[in-house]
């Protein structure tokens, strides 16, 4: 099996359907009869042009090699190499394709019916050899297959040596009873032997882009045990930065949050992004990672005091990952050098802000903000525009675009299974954290009161907002932002860090207002200590711009990330994507201004309000994603469970009911046979 397999965006299948046809054509006064199976790729065929050998690699890396090897014993305008599924190969194999329909079309009218009946029996024989390949090679490889679920098959297949027709040269036959034993033989040989831990092991990418080609690694990239470790490490600093803005909610703790979960942001992220692109499972990434995490935990240490005293350490503690991160993109860049001016240009990139992050120590607290938000951006979005710069559109010119496409002809890629199971875990994080922030401790014996109201409307809030992201907005998702375009990937991507920093906000923010006693049915001393303590008599202002701005700005990212996939077209609906995501986005206005309200609102009926906006969102997602000429409660599906019959007859109804009174039995096939002669049997009605 080929170590790489390709796949280029916008490709059809009918492309490389092509590939058995130009193997099969051969010269017109003799026939080999070669064909290839499936699952064989041609490795070389002859253009019928100028008779030029054109030979197929299967990835980049066979092709230096093979043009190596060629140019050594072959002159070069003998030969040519194209890549598997490249836009040359496809342009060569039409082109092939061509010429020899059009030299069959010369032959047919040169040898008329002998033509014909010689293609006839072409096609027989291949069909027959198809057969015959089938029946004694389709299912060797299947041990492959099942030993990946610990389960041996042993196969019984039929033998070609016996062959003896016309096929045999057209089919090269061979007993298959050897292979089949061997390949028993190294599946019970390879199940007892395991696999040795290594120090070092040498990276491989796991993806990368080629000449407009996606080439993957054919091995699956499962989420691995450290990356778990991480997302449970970042539960503690969610909680700290969430308290540590709930505590004075005013503008500078918004900011002092917004910079903070930032950072701590780019953390997760360059843990997962070096792990999507290189596979390397040894014993000295573990330690990379154990490095970083010690400077996270550091980081999350300083963050109580990062706008007085602990803004040095914060910094230190955030750059030691980075510029290990920056050294191992250079290390990587020496062991892999196809991708070597990438990852000598990502290298740069994760560097540079570094300059800024430094500077900003030797201000005073406002001043740094001027150097903290370029850095903030640069790390955010550089990697975005690096990716700019290495795919060379059309607007830089034609200099630099081919300038750009000769130095980044690789540019690696990160897994799109692998990152939206990160994303998504992450996003469940949050959802988790929110429900922790809702929690507290009674100290009545009936605890049926507005406390445990407030409690219950957010808990109905954050259900709803999971069942958004994970199950609405998924629904009948034809093309996910990622593969869509690069402009909807990058909407994803930028998208979800609001998202998760408001609705964290929003959670922070909800665990002061439910243990408030602002209302009637709600005294501090229902609630046992240290809730007690913490519960206010009134929520502030700030609260309560913490709270609905969360919601709403994360509703609000929440709509920008539907927007970027594609759906399917479900028929009759009974209201579009458009307006619906409309709807949203003016529910998430609505409960942005509900902060105006100031005291006419307590922290229940805020909560409600808030809740009941929320669920007008889901209930209108659901009916509305509902075709118009379906039921929607499902009562006509279990009607037809239990069974009915429906029927057109071309009957007169006088003729059927004076039937049933006198109990004549109506032979069907005899009234098949009448012809509707009259107006009352061409009407007809249902039984």
């Amino acid at each position: 099996m080929n170590k790489f397999e390709s796949a280029e965006k916008g490709s059809h299948s009918d492309d490389s359907s092509t590939t058995p046809t130009v193997a099969q054509q051969v010269h017109p006064h003799h026939h080999t009869g070669f064909i290839v199976h499936a699952g064989q790729k041609i490795k070389h065929f002859v253009h019928p042009k100028d008779g030029r050998k054109i030979h197929i690699a299967q990835h980049p890396e066979q092709e230096q090699s093979l043009r190596r090897y060629l140019s050594a014993i072959h002159p070069e305008t003998s030969y040519d190499i194209v890549i598997h599924g490249s836009p040359d190969h496809i342009a060569v194999l039409r082109e092939s394709q061509a010429l020899r329909d059009e030299e069959r079309a010369q032959l047919r009218l040169r040898y008329g019916a002998d033509f014909d009946r010689f293609e006839r029996i072409i096609q027989e024989l291949d069909h027959l050899n198809k057969e015959l390949h089938m029946v004694s090679e389709h299912a060797v490889q299947l041990d492959a297959n099942f030993e990946k679920f610990g389960y041996s098959a042993h196969l019984r297949t039929l033998p070609a040596s016996g062959t003896t027709s016309s096929s045999s040269s057209t089919f090269e036959g061979h007993d298959h009873h050897d292979e089949h034993a061997s390949t028993e033989d190294y599946y019970k040989a390879q199940k007892k032997l395991g696999q040795s831990l290594v120090f070092f092991k040498r990276p491989m990418m796991r993806q990368y882009f080629h000449k407009g080609l996606l080439w993957r690694s054919q091995s699956f990239q499962e989420v691995v045990s450290f990356e778990l470790f991480v997302d449970l490490f970042y539960v503690g600093i969610i909680a700290i930065a969430g308290d540590a803005a709930s505590e004075t909610p005013n503008g500078e703790s918004l900011l002092k949050f917004v910079v903070v979960f930032t950072l701590a942001w780019k953390f997760w992220g360059d843990v997962s992004l070096y792990v999507s692109w290189f596979d390397a499972d040894d014993i000295l990434r573990r330690i990379i990672v154990l490095f970083t995490l010690t400077c996270l935990l550091g980081f999350t240490v300083n963050i109580g005091g990062a706008w007085d005293t602990t803004w040095p350490a914060l910094v230190s503690f955030y750059l030691a990952p980075k510029w290990l991160s920056t050294l191992y993109f250079l290390w990587m860049a020496y062991l892999i050098p196809m991708v070597r001016n990438a990852m000598i240009s990502t290298a740069v990139v994760t560097w540079l802000p570094s300059a800024f992050y430094i500077a900003s120590i030797h201000v005073g607290q406002w001043k740094r903000q001027g150097l903290i938000w370029p850095a903030i951006y640069l790390d955010l979005f550089g990697p975005a525009m690096l990716v700019v710069l290495e795919r060379g559109p059309k607007w830089m010119g034609s200099k630099m675009q081919a300038w750009a496409r000769k130095t980044y002809d690789f540019i690696p890629g990160a897994n799109i299974e692998h990152k939206i199971e990160r994303t998504n875990a992450f996003v469940a994080l949050v959802f988790g954290y929110s429900v922790v922030a809702l929690l507290y401790q009674s100290a009545v014996k009936f605890s049926l009161n507005a406390f445990y109201g407030k409690a219950v409307l957010f808990l109905i809030i954050s259900f709803t907002y999971n069942w958004i992201y994970f199950e609405i907005d998924a629904f009948n998702m034809h093309t996910h932002a990622i593969r869509r375009h690069f402009w909807s990937s990058l909407l994803w991507l930028s998208a979800h860090l609001p998202f998760i920093m408001a609705y964290v906000l929003a959670g922070a923010a909800l665990s002061k207002i439910v243990l408030a006693h602002d209302l009637g049915n709600a005294s501090s001393e229902w609630l046992a200590e240290p809730y007690n303590e913490r519960s206010e008599e009134k929520i502030s202002q700030g609260l309560r711009w913490y709270f609905c701005g969360g919601l709403s700005v994360s509703m609000i990212c929440m709509t920008f990330i539907s927007m970027s996939h594609t759906y399917r077209t479900i028929p009759n609906v009974r209201l579009r994507k458009g307006f619906r995501l409309l709807y949203r986005f003016a529910v998430s206005i609505a409960i942005l201004l509900l902060p105006l309200a100031r005291e006419s609102l307590n922290s229940l009926q805020l909560v409600g309000t808030c809740c009941a906006l929320v669920v007008s969102i889901l209930l209108l997602e659901i009916r509305g994603s509902a075709s118009s000429g379906t039921t929607f409660w499902g009562i006509e599906e279990f009607r037809r469970r239990k069974g009915g019959y429906s029927a057109r007859c071309h009957v007169s109804r006088k003729v059927l009911e004076e039937n049933i009174k006198t109990g004549k039995v109506v032979n069907v096939e005899d009234l098949a046979k009448k012809e509707k002669t009259t107006e009352n049997a061409r009407e007809g009605f249902t039984v």
